[in-house]
């Protein structure tokens, strides 16, 4: 198993909250019950973001695509430093 950092676990658990578990752990190459398992361990632990509510009306065209841009945005920058993560790593 892959060591991976606590930020890089924490935004990917952001992301799976965000676009899905499957599509996050897809995106991130990184097998699907890791990802399931972090999320299980921060509910557990009681940290679940409480801030979400859902809205009955639906998205605007520009906020979806808002929402798309933010979480590709998400995924790029944990991306970027999953590479800087391992890249460090075959250094040593």
């Amino acid at each position: 198993m892959r060591p991976y950092d606590e930020r890089f676990k924490e935004e990917a658990i952001k992301l799976s909250d965000e676009i899905g578990l499957a599509p996050a752990a897809n995106q991130l190459g990184i097998p699907y019950q890791t990802l399931s398992e972090w999320r299980k361990k921060r509910t557990r632990e009681g940290t679940r973001d409480r801030t979400k509510t859902k809205s009955k009306e639906p998205m605007s065209r520009e906020e979806q695509l808002e929402k798309e841009i933010s979480e590709l945005r998400r995924a790029n920058q944990i991306l970027q430093d999953a590479l800087c993560f391992f890249v460090d790593n075959r250094k040593k």
